[in-house]
């Protein structure tokens, strides 16, 4: 080659590398506002903003809807849709949702749930407005031709304008923060909201401008994104959450650190896409390519340790308050012979029943019940047990789905082809130990530390394993000869299912429970008794893995297919709500959590059974402990009989009064020992 040759080749390779970087600036941009608005909202409430991608596709969707359908100019509707709605929302999530948990003085992990609920809200009243269906043609307020900038390369008006946002929303946060009253009372707010309260700051003020401004970040995050995206009531929001990996970089307090984050990551995964190797390895590298803020934010996670953003490990950052602390509540989810067991567990019987008289369409949607049961149990196992959280259930099931599949298939090296059932025992097996990806990082994290590394890791299953062509096609999944029938699989399931609660109600009684109820209530107080925590956080994680992989495989044999969308991260967060608000220690609980969320959703419209699970989460500030915790009415006892001398009745009238004195105080003992049991 000659040398006029090589320079140009050196130009050409030059001239792609920076219109690559230019391209990666417009997600890089997008990035950095949502590590902005995740940062200044965190230093102003406490709280990561755990919802920031449903607020930012809600917004996105609003400025669609009001320049679409109802033919608003452009600027007007971005003005309504950044500078009314989406600071009001704010507002509105901190005096109903947030506000009561601060002056409760909730932890970190009810303030999450809260989030989470919030989360579930917005994506369950997006579907009920605008479908579930991916809907394009969202505007763009600066679009048009790029911007040619010396040598021939060109840059988007809209990357520009991000770009802007970016300088100038940080130059503001800079000086109000350090020049201003306000930063100043900011300051003391964060430092210690109940000593800055008694000085005369108006801490819930602080706490309303934080939230505010963070969901203006966040809709202008879901507007920036959405004209390169089909608008998705669970793709862009799991987007902007993926983008978390930015805040958590700059462990919740520099700004300039997010900032560059964000648009160095942009770049690196625009620049990624000239790598192109040949064999094997492609798949893997275009995964990585079109993913990598999913690997930043495992990796993030990971390196954080067990304290984010000042969460300390030792503050109230365990699960301990997701546990509902009721008299009731061990024999509701132990089995016993409580009354408020029996009658859930009547509840339970008549809702898994019903389904047998069900035909067609009906028993077809009957049949997630079970399986869906039984992936929610695993759920109960993690969080309600052991005091966990876990937001990466959903991969497991999602695994148990796939093993099954490929093990029916053929597609494992050296295994034939295999029959439904034992295709489906070896994927519980294969996946149970991989439950030690999310259980060996829980031995040194909890709270909030431990959610984002347990959801990162069900992202990067979904994103690298579940959307993958290379895993996916070419599946086989079919029932049995002899279970082809739905009625017949049902009951399959059931039986499936109730060997399910006969395992996790043996976990829970015995030494055993016991050291998992103390690992959960009070992990030091434990750590100081002998309990071999580290033993019982793996234990609990590799046995929610089995659980979750077999609900996972039938739900794959119930629709003879497997269906990414069906383990999508998004739906294991309204899976982990609705256990939450069902009662996280319930194994009937969550038997009732199942039925509730295929019912609705089949019965009504989609969304619905979104909707309910978010707002009943989402107050969790004013309902702690979810439905479980509600006071359950306790019979009285019966009148005392009336004292009459005996000296007025006959002999056989004395027999009679003393047989049902007998029986009443029978009764009274009876209703004594439930109640102390």
């Amino acid at each position: 080659m000659t040398a006029a040759a090589q320079l140009a080749t050196t130009t050409d390779s030059l001239g792609l590398t920076v219109d690559l970087a230019l391209a990666g600036l417009t997600v890089g941009s997008a990035a950095a506002l949502s590590g902005i608005g995740l940062v200044v909202c965190h230093r102003a409430t406490g709280v990561l903003n755990i919802a920031q991608g449903a607020q930012a596709m809600a917004v996105a969707y609003l400025l669609r809807d009001l320049v679409v359908v109802r033919h608003w100019p452009v600027w007007p509707a971005v003005a309504c849709c950044l500078l009314l709605v989406a600071p009001a929302l704010g507002v509105l999530l901190d005096v109903l949702v947030y506000r009561p948990l601060q002056r409760r003085g909730a932890g970190p992990a009810e303030t999450m749930v809260a989030g989470l609920g919030v989360f579930v809200l917005l994506i369950g009243v997006a579907v009920l407005l605008w479908g579930a269906a991916p809907l394009a043609g969202a505007p763009s307020p600066l679009g048009g031709a790029a911007i040619r900038l010396p040598g021939g390369h060109g840059l988007r008006p809209d990357t520009v304008a991000q770009l802007a946002a970016i300088l100038l929303l940080g130059l503001t946060v800079f000086a109000a923060t350090r020049w201003t009253r306000f930063g100043l009372r900011l300051r003391a707010v964060v430092d210690d909201r109940r000593l800055a309260a008694l000085t005369g700051v108006d801490a819930d003020r602080v706490s309303a401008a934080g939230w505010a401004f963070g969901t203006f970040t966040a809709g202008l995050v879901g507007i920036a994104l959405a004209p390169y995206l089909l608008l998705d009531p669970y793709g862009l929001p799991l987007l902007v959450m993926e983008t978390m990996a930015v805040a958590v970089a700059a462990r919740l307090r520099s700004i300039p650190v997010a900032v560059a984050t964000g648009l160095g990551l942009g770049i690196a995964q625009a620049e990624l896409t000239r790598l192109r190797p040949s064999g094997q390895l492609l798949p893997l590298v275009e995964a990585v390519q079109s993913n990598l803020f999913v690997v930043a934010l495992l990796a993030t996670a990971l390196l954080a340790g067990p304290r984010i953003g000042g969460e300390g490990a030792g503050e109230g950052a365990g699960a301990a308050p997701l546990a509902v602390r009721r008299t009731g509540d061990e024999r509701a989810g132990g089995g016993g012979a409580g009354g408020s067991g029996r009658l859930a567990g009547a509840v339970c019987l008549v809702l898994l029943l019903l389904p047998l008289g069900f035909r067609g369409n009906d028993l077809r949607s009957a049949l997630l019940v079970p399986a869906l049961a039984l992936v929610l149990l695993s759920i109960v196992v993690v969080t309600g047990y052991g005091g966990q959280i876990s937001l990466g259930q959903a991969g497991y099931a999602g695994l148990g789905a796939l093993g099954t599949a490929l093990l029916m298939s053929g597609r494992v090296p050296g295994v034939p082809s295999l029959p439904a059932a034992p295709a489906l025992l070896i994927a519980v097996l294969a996946t149970a130990p991989l439950g030690l990806l999310t259980g060996w990082p829980a031995i040194r994290r909890r709270g909030l530390a431990l959610a984002l590394v347990t959801f990162a890791v069900g992202t990067a299953m979904s994103r690298f394993v579940f959307q993958q062509p290379y895993a996916t096609t070419g599946l086989v999944l079919d029932r049995p000869s002899f279970l082809a029938g739905d009625r017949a699989f049902y009951l399959a399931e059931l039986l499936l299912l109730g060997l399910g609660l006969l395992t996790v109600r043996a976990l829970h009684r015995g030494r055993l429970g016991r050291a998992l109820t103390a690992m959960r209530d009070h992990e030091p107080g434990a750590v100081a008794a002998g309990v071999d925590v580290p033993g019982l956080k793996l234990l609990a994680f590799v046995a929610g893995a089995a659980l979750a992989a077999l609900g996972g495989g039938l739900i794959g044999l119930a629709g003879r297919a497997f269906d990414p969308a069906a383990f999508d991260p998004v739906r294991g967060l309204l899976w982990f709500a609705a256990v939450v608000v069902a009662g996280a220690d319930s194994a009937l609980a969550a038997v009732l959590a199942a039925a509730l969320l295929i019912g609705l959703d089949a019965g009504t419209v989609a969304g619905v059974s979104a909707v309910a699970v978010g707002a009943l989460a989402a107050a969790i500030g004013r309902l702690p402990g979810g439905l479980a915790a509600l006071p359950v009415p306790r019979r009285r006892p019966p009148p005392a009989l009336p004292a009459l001398p005996p000296s007025r009745l006959s002999p056989t009238g004395r027999r009679v009064r003393a047989a049902i004195a007998t029986r009443q105080a029978g009764r009274v003992r009876k209703t004594g020992e439930d109640g102390a049991s």
